[in-house]
């Protein structure tokens, strides 16, 4: 397996997870009240559920729609980012975001590149 594919594998597990976290956790409907952003919360949950998915089927059938569904992840980690750093959550609890961000931005810059060569 190809580095591509195990980041896909990686991202797609993680906001598939996430997104049904966002969903039902308690824990995480007390996050998003922190973070301000209570009315976000099922929208995040379903942007990442959406993502995860377009990566999967992407993965197998398209890599536009893996290049697609990983920038749309790429902007939503670093929009994460951008509150955990404003609302001046520690470093240590920001980086996940941020290495999801980058993460997704490899496979976008991947996916990209097999769409050129098609």
């Amino acid at each position: 397996m190809t580095l591509l594919g195990m980041a896909i594998i990686v991202s797609s597990s993680a906001f598939l997870y996430y997104g049904v976290e966002c969903l039902f956790s308690q824990k995480l409907k007390d996050e998003f009240i922190r973070f301000g952003l209570k009315q976000q919360r099922i929208l995040t949950a379903y942007l990442q559920l959406f993502g995860a998915i377009g990566l999967i089927i992407g993965y197998f059938f398209s890599p536009l729609l893996t290049f697609l569904a990983a920038a749309g992840l790429t902007l939503l980690m670093l929009l994460g980012f951008a509150v955990r750093i404003k609302i001046k959550d520690s470093l240590l609890d920001s980086l996940p975001s941020l290495v999801l961000a980058f993460v997704n931005l490899f496979i976008a810059v991947g996916c990209y590149q097999e769409t050129i060569a098609l």
